[in-house]
């Protein structure tokens, strides 16, 4: 039976001679239109497993360049040698004692390891490691022809690109993202031959669908970089977004006007073009009327189309198309560019003069109509929790009116109801916008309609937190809702799979308590938000899934202050003290960052680690008693902790961490005495307990700063 670590490549050590001659490889998979969300993480994926490849077939090269256009994947190594370089590979055997018998002769094992690779037991060295003398074997491996390998290995790159949808299309059942329909693999001038896909590569391309839709022949990946704009492709997806930037602000500058350019839709539009053309179209002035979110979300997200503003900022009956086809009559492009974008404009006005022909109060009871969750029940039974969740969570936001009591209440019957609206029911990414729209149209109270829009906020990472307290009340009831809910009803998010956006809520909801600085504890707000389920589920443990709803939310609050600056080890030491002030441990955490390396920080330390070590025994269920108390240090260390811990507790209070971190340092002066002069763990049972509740005490107050055994020093803390 082979064993860990026998017959193992240990090292390879590549022999350098004579500078090789390189070449530039040129992989092109060329295919049906891939959608163009698909694009950038393919690109990508593309250059870590190409490169890695290559990496491991020990090639070297100069740069990897990865381009992509609806119709062609693009790997470009520069540099790479046209052989293998030659290497010498270490391969460990037995260890001695299975190598070689009490009178130092060769074992059956190390016979076997020998043979196995051509050579004689002299011919083998022991080498020391870690774990022992093992046998080892030095090897001479010659370099095979790069183009051999690369016919090797590019099958296999092409097949481990993984998509979020794939397609089948010819017998083998191969999958892509969408059908494979030409292969172009070059290695300098000469052809790179391998079969994928049922088809075998070659030196032919294809040119732009419409300006040169017939293969052409390439000679190497000069000529190709060369020949690519001569048959209608800019294959540079950087060049491509650049030009459409530049084109699209053109087109609207030149008519007086602004175009709205979001960056997500720019680079969807990248990848749906192979040669850019971009058309100034307009749409009847009639349809302003509607909400800007309307017209601009109907024209980004529905049709790819760049609004158009004035200096203002207000909307204005123009966009800005980008065609894939400049063969076409420019005319005929932009009239069919119109003729749908006022199709889609007529129904978006049909919705909003539907849904406005009732108050948006009256959609509240549609909403028993629409299902939350199966075991969870309707969004009206969604809205009458926020309505009393929100109620609950009033106190908790200092200064608060009673204008914004109301509107948080308000909000709160309301957030829910542009579900059953038509114009939400057409376009889902509008929920919010519309009810505020529907809110102001109503007469409702401006914070009232703000916190009915803000209530989902953050809506993606770098997003905007809500910012009216009304908007903040009705975010955190929402988020704690869904978060209760979810839990309460086992679901959890799986690896990439989170089709609640249980992570989102929960990052959302820690990032609002900690700006707005709510002296809020994250398991009473939970611990509320499920309460309000039990009814519903009757076998619902509050305490048990409140705790796992917490350490979910404490990885999510681990990982948001890591990116926030501070070290993985001072967050570590926050996360692990009992406090539950979302707000407080970031405080907290920002102080500590601060005194990374400040002498008290270490003295606290150090003391905090004398009485943990020992505290950690203490029973939960024991108090200190005086009277046990006989030494003249214990005594004094029990007189100082109840002077420090009323001391300590204000001073956190008034957010004084400076003045808290040197009392906590000074209080190492009281530590030391008492563990050099006093015996904790004395047989004496009573005694022993009471000092060990008193260390448990004592744990404990430094704990309302930090959890200091957590924090890492270059030495030990003093």
């Amino acid at each position: 039976m082979k064993r860990e670590g026998e017959d193992s490549v240990m090292t390879t050590q590549e022999k350098t001679g004579p500078a090789q001659e390189t070449r530039d490889l040129l992989l092109e998979i060329g295919t049906e239109e891939i959608p163009a969300r698909f694009m950038p993480a393919i690109l990508e994926q593309l250059k870590e497993k190409g490169t890695a490849l290559l990496e491991e077939q020990h090639l070297s090269f100069n740069e990897a360049h990865t381009f992509g256009t609806p119709r062609r994947l693009v790997f470009y190594v520069t540099g790479l040698p046209v052989r293998q370089p030659d290497r010498e590979e270490k391969k460990k055997g037995p260890a001695r004692e299975r190598a070689f018998d009490r009178e130092g002769n060769p074992t059956a094992a190390a016979l076997g390891f020998a043979a196995k690779l051509g050579l004689s037991v002299k011919e083998l060295q022991l080498e020391k490691t870690d774990k022992g003398e093992y046998l080892v074997a030095l090897q001479r491996v010659s370099g095979a022809s790069t183009t051999d390998l690369l016919s090797e290995i590019l099958p296999g790159l092409i097949k481990s690109l993984s998509f979020p949808k794939n397609m089948y299309w010819e017998s083998s059942r191969f999958r892509f993202a969408r059908p494979i329909r030409w292969l172009l693999c070059l290695l300098g001038g000469e052809q790179v031959a391998f079969q994928c896909a049922g088809l075998r590569s070659g030196r032919e391309s294809y040119g732009h669908r419409f300006l040169a839709p017939g293969p052409f022949t390439v000679k190497d990946a000069q000529q190709y970089f060369a020949l690519l704009p001569q048959k209608g492709i800019i294959l540079d997806q950087g060049q491509r977004l650049q030009m459409i930037k530049a084109e699209v602000e053109k087109a609207a500058a030149d008519h007086g006007a602004v175009a709205v350019l979001a960056e997500d839709l720019l680079q969807e539009v990248t990848f749906l073009v192979e040669m850019p053309q971009t058309l100034f179209c307009s749409f009847p002035e009639s349809y302003l009327f509607l909400p800007r979110e309307v017209l601009v979300t109907t024209m980004q997200s529905h049709q790819r189309y760049f609004p158009v503003e004035d200096r203002e900022g207000q909307i204005r009956p123009f966009f800005v198309a980008v065609s894939n086809n400049p063969a076409a009559p420019e005319e005929n492009v932009r009239a069919g560019n119109e003729k749908v974008l006022k199709a889609r404009l007529a129904d978006a006005r049909f919705f909003y003069e539907e849904d406005r022909r009732f108050p948006l109060e009256t959609k509240v009871e549609q909403l028993k109509e629409i299902l939350f969750q199966e075991k969870l029940g309707t969004v009206f039974d969604k809205m009458e929790r926020l309505v009393a969740l929100s109620t609950h969570l009033i106190p908790y936001l200092p200064g608060i009116t009673e204008r914004e009591k109301k509107a948080a209440l308000r909000a709160a019957r309301l957030c829910k109801a542009d579900l059953a609206t038509q114009m939400v029911g057409e376009f889902p990414e509008l929920q919010g916008i519309m009810g505020r729209e529907y809110a102001l149209a109503d007469g409702e109270d401006e914070l009232t309609a703000l916190a009915v829009y803000e209530h989902y906020l953050p809506r993606f990472t770098g997003d905007n937190l809500p910012k009216s307290r009304a908007g903040v009340l009705v975010a955190l009831a929402d988020k704690a809702d869904h978060l209760a809910g979810c839990f309460a009803a086992g679901i959890r998010p799986s690896g990439s799979q989170d089709p609640y956006a249980l992570r989102r809520q929960t990052l959302g909801l820690l990032q609002i308590l900690l700006e707005h600085a709510l002296p809020l504890s994250f398991s009473t707000l939970i611990g509320k938000a499920l309460s309000l389920y039990q009814e519903r589920l009757p076998a619902l443990q509050v305490a048990e899934t409140a705790a796992v709803i917490k350490d979910f939310a404490w990885q999510r609050l681990r990982h948001y202050l890591q990116e926030r600056g501070i070290d993985y080890d001072l967050v570590d030491g926050v996360l692990a003290t009992p406090l539950e002030d979302v707000s407080a441990l970031w405080q907290r955490a920002r102080f500590l960052q601060k005194k990374r390396s400040a002498e008290e920080l270490a003295l606290a330390a150090a003391a905090y680690i004398r009485v943990a070590n020992l505290a950690q025994h203490a029973a939960s269920d024991v108090d200190t008693d005086e009277k046990l108390m006989q030494d003249m240090a214990e005594k004094e260390i029990y007189r100082r902790f109840m002077e420090t811990a009323p001391e300590l507790q204000a001073l956190l209070a008034a957010d004084n961490y400076d003045a808290a971190l040197s009392l906590l340092a000074r209080f190492k002066e009281t530590v030391d005495p008492f563990f050099d002069k006093v015996l904790v763990m004395v047989e004496d049972q009573k005694i022993r307990a009471n000092r060990l509740a008193l260390l448990s005490q004592i744990r404990a107050m430094y704990l309302q700063l930090a959890d200091f055994s957590k924090i890492v020093f270059a030495s030990s803390p003093a």
